[in-house]
């Protein structure tokens, strides 16, 4: 969990990734042409967002992110994504927030408490669009 009242003070773990030449002539093939593009995780959220050129495209990436996503932050290269229902007051939550807005995120986790979702890792998931 964040434990720190200023978020860009908090230190988020690393993670290994790697996105090669084919990966980014698919998704910058599909930006060009205004498609779907679906970052399935939030890791593979915080790599295509960690691989970003200074014009908005992917570039290949072979290293370690400590990349921490959080509101207000503007996405530039998936435009959907699929995750799991976090727990409160993870970095990963404030991730699908940034995606989604907070007040949309507030109202589906809403519901999702309602209708029995399982949350963390082995549970529900849901597709923000």
């Amino acid at each position: 969990p964040v434990e720190v009242e200023d978020l860009s003070k908090h230190k988020k773990d690393s993670e290994e990734l790697v996105i090669d030449e084919r990966a980014t002539e698919i998704v910058n093939t599909a930006k060009n042409n205004k498609r779907r593009i679906c970052a399935v995780g939030t890791t593979a959220m915080r790599g295509l967002e960690s691989a970003v050129s200074s014009d908005y495209m992917l570039n290949t990436f072979d290293g370690w992110t400590n990349k921490f996503i959080f509101p207000p932050y503007e996405f530039s290269i998936a435009n959907a994504m699929v995750t799991n229902f976090h727990l409160p007051k993870s970095t990963l939550l404030m991730m699908v927030s940034a995606f989604m807005g907070h007040d949309l995120m507030k109202r589906a986790y809403k519901e999702a408490i309602i209708e029995g979702y399982r949350f963390y890792s082995y549970g529900d998931a849901m597709l923000i669009i």
